[in-house]
């Protein structure tokens, strides 16, 4: 189903931007965004993980460099008979983790240096078994095309925006006149257009992925205590992270009130308590 979910991403990567580029450009613009899409999609097939470890400057490590963090995943990736993914390292103190990767034979997962010093070994379990979850799951490479989409979509709709304001791309005649304020709402309707879609990818598999990681390691609760750990000290210590990868993150790293709530990428944390044990902690 995941397999299926990530061919219609990139399928839905070249409709919208091409769509774009007519709206903005005519037959030109059109040309000009399908040529965009075709790289966009040879790069976020191959490329993606890669780029969201490099945004976040990861940097990998070995079981001599980090044991504790390192020895977990081995045993649980043997557990639910996966490849030992790459172990990375974020140098943030904001408590988080992400995996990535096009399948599980080129998976990475990365933490924080934030959540190795806040969790106790279980709840570190329960959270690397949760991003292990999204690994069997084979939802990475959906996530990762969901963040490259998401840039892509934003990117292209304010280039279109400044293009236009400067004589467009030569579309047909008409387009013109139109074309600035055509661009413009492009501009405002494309990046939530891009939020959209994360939301309805990033929702439902971060239920899975904590579903996954409770059954693999028979520990709800330590990540239950994690969820709650890292919800209060991400709002304490916010993590630096791009609107377009923060769907990858286990508890999202940008926190707004009001309107942004709407957008959020992932479900509410006490939902997701509430799923893996039942109730609220005490």
């Amino acid at each position: 189903m995941n397999t299926f979910k990530s061919t219609l991403m990139l399928v839905l990567l070249m409709l919208v931007l091409v769509l774009i580029g007519e709206r903005i450009g005519g037959e030109n613009g059109m040309l000009i965004a399908f040529a965009i899409s075709v790289a966009m999609n040879f790069t976020a097939y191959f490329f993606s993980d890669k780029i969201a470890l490099k945004m976040y400057r990861a940097q990998p490590v070995t079981r001599e460099q980090l044991p504790r963090a390192y020895e977990v995943v081995e045993r649980l990736a043997a557990k639910d008979g996966l490849p030992m993914p790459k172990i990375y390292v974020i140098p943030s103190e904001s408590p988080n983790a992400f995996a990535t990767g096009r399948n599980p034979q080129h998976a990475s997962v990365a933490v924080t240096h934030g959540i190795l010093g806040l969790l106790t070994d279980e709840e570190l379990e329960g959270v690397l078994a949760h991003e292990l979850g999204h690994v069997k799951n084979r939802d990475i490479l959906t996530s990762s095309i969901a963040a490259t989409l998401a840039g892509a979509i934003t990117l292209i709709a304010r280039m279109g925006y400044w293009a236009s304001l400067f004589g467009g791309y030569g579309g047909r005649g008409g387009r013109s006149r139109n074309g600035g304020l055509g661009a413009l709402l492009m501009l405002i309707v494309a990046p939530i257009a891009a939020s959209l879609i994360q939301l309805a990818i990033s929702r439902s598999r971060e239920y899975e992925a904590d579903a996954t990681g409770a059954h693999t390691t028979g520990n709800p609760y330590a990540l239950a205590r994690a969820l709650e750990k890292l919800e209060d000290y991400s709002k304490r210590i916010p993590l630096q992270a791009s609107a377009s990868t923060a769907h990858l993150f286990i508890i999202a790293p940008l926190i707004g009130g009001g309107v942004g709530r709407l957008f959020s990428t992932h479900p509410p944390t006490k939902e997701r308590i509430r799923r893996l044990i039942g109730r609220d902690l005490v």
